[in-house]
């Protein structure tokens, strides 16, 4: 254990790859790489830049020297201008048009978008892995009577398959989102200090048409088809707003998913992996605690609350450019990736494992069968030459007594109550013929096999790999 503080996400829950993707080799090997992209095109464009030049800046991408840049940013108290610093001595042959018409946000704003961009794209794999499995399960599981359950209160009957299909809808409303937001990431470009290029129409004596070709072949370079067509300094703030609403929005869909199954567990209906060798509770050795879900809701709280950040951030942002947002923003986007990756991974490994107890489930629905069943009870009986009201009166009757026995410890003899009144015209046996839960369920099957098929192009290649995750 080391004596400085590290951040959970990183030490226990985030991926290899998520925390890799915001490490500060990535982040400022990333401002050399736009730096490079830069030269490049001011040269083919004409400016007093030379090949070598670019290729010293190229030869030093990876090799970032952090001490020089502490260093240096002790000294101007500017981090963007001690890693040019830093390149530069470097790649000494470029050091004097390092950031050649440039401002900071040109390497951090594009940077971010990089980074963000290939971060979703990463998250999207793993929502869909989330989703596959949930998607097996509930075809598997979508014939399976279950009680269901309004106000938490026993209810008409659904199937385990038709629950799970909620929880599926809702991450297939998620990566709507995450592709939205996705398609919605422009790169800033080269726009200089307030967004008016001003800097370029200087070095390109007023041909506005190389700015343009600049921008574009930098934007090329990383894969971006658009820029912003209007900036500040910045690229606009209401996009980290979009970004971290769509984690958000996972963070929502995980928390009522992972709630569920903890209060299905409670009855021992369906229940998240539980490995060989683990341990529920350090006092308690026989219990078996939804560890998993606990720990998907805690950090579904985390990144709600997170995602607050951004709007509050967005709205302050003063006229074409205010600091107050890198501070909040160097903390907020990354933590937000990382804890929405962390959820992702322990839900790719609950999804992935959940165990139905179909014999407590069918328990379960066979207590309450009579309830469930009492309005098809009284349609038979009034077929049967019944009075509707005064079948109605019996069954009302009945069930307060057969309740009021289960409140003192009694089996259910709802039916047996019923069978002894003369008004009701039923057999016990009559009545056992129309308490086949399948008789109750609806369309669920066939509800969750529609779904199913709408996305099985979508996770036709996925590939599951839950094996970065710290159970």
């Amino acid at each position: 254990m080391g004596s400085r503080y590290e951040s959970p996400l990183s030490s226990r829950y985030a991926s290899e790859y998520m925390q890799e993707l915001f490490s500060s080799d990535m982040r400022y090997s990333t401002w050399r790489k736009l730096w490079v992209s830069l030269a490049k095109a001011e040269m083919k464009l004409g400016l007093p830049i030379t090949e070598n030049q670019v290729a010293e800046m190229e030869a030093h991408i990876s090799d970032i020297d952090y001490d020089v840049v502490a260093e240096r940013e002790k000294e101007v108290k500017h981090d963007v201008m001690a890693h040019i610093y830093a390149f530069g001595k470097a790649a000494p042959s470029a050091a004097g048009i390092i950031h050649l018409g440039a401002t900071s946000c040109y390497v951090t704003d594009n940077a971010d978008l990089i980074i963000y961009r290939e971060a979703l794209r990463y998250l999207r794999t793993k929502l869909l892995s989330v989703i596959k499995n949930l998607s097996g399960f509930a075809d598997k599981y979508k014939g399976i009577p279950t009680l269901g359950f309004t106000h938490y209160q026993p209810a008409q009957p659904v199937t385990v398959g038709k629950r799970a299909s909620l929880w599926l809808q809702d991450f297939l409303s998620d990566l709507d989102e995450i592709d939205y937001v996705i398609g919605c990431i422009k790169f800033l470009g080269c726009r200089g200090t307030t967004g008016t290029e001003a800097s370029f129409i200087e070095l390109f004596d007023g041909d506005t048409a190389k700015i343009d070709e600049m921008n574009r072949m930098i934007a090329d370079d990383f894969g971006f088809e658009k820029c912003f067509d209007v900036c500040g300094q910045t690229y606009p703030r209401k996009l980290d707003s979009r970004i971290l609403n769509a984690l958000s929005s996972v963070a929502q869909s995980a928390y009522r998913m992972a709630n569920d199954i903890r209060l299905l567990q409670h009855d021992r209906q369906v229940e998240e992996p539980f490995e060989k060798d683990q341990i529920g509770s350090s006092a308690m050795a026989y219990k078996r605690n939804p560890m998993l879900c606990e720990r998907i809701c805690s950090l579904s709280r985390y990144l709600m609350a997170d995602a607050v950040n951004a709007p509050m951030t967005a709205s302050v942002q003063w006229l074409e450019r205010t600091l107050d947002d890198s501070a909040n923003r160097r903390i907020s986007m990354p933590e937000g990736f990382l804890c929405a990756d962390a959820i992702l991974l322990l839900l790719e490994h609950l999804s992935g494992g959940l165990n139905v107890n179909e014999k407590v489930i069918a328990k379960a629905v066979k207590e309450y069968m009579p309830y469930i069943a009492t309005e098809n009870l009284l349609m038979e009986a009034v077929k049967r030459g019944g009075d509707r009201q005064k079948v109605h009166e019996i069954i009302r009757r009945c069930s307060m007594e057969s309740t009021a026995g289960m409140k003192d410890g009694k089996e259910c003899d709802l039916l047996l109550r019923l069978s002894k009144e003369p008004g009701f015209g039923l057999s016990e046996e009559e009545m056992n013929k129309l308490l086949d839960p399948k008789l109750y369920i609806g369309r669920c099957p066939e509800q969750v096999t529609v779904l199913i098929e709408k996305i099985r192009p979508l996770i036709a290649d996925v590939t599951s790999d839950s094996a970065q995750m710290n159970v």
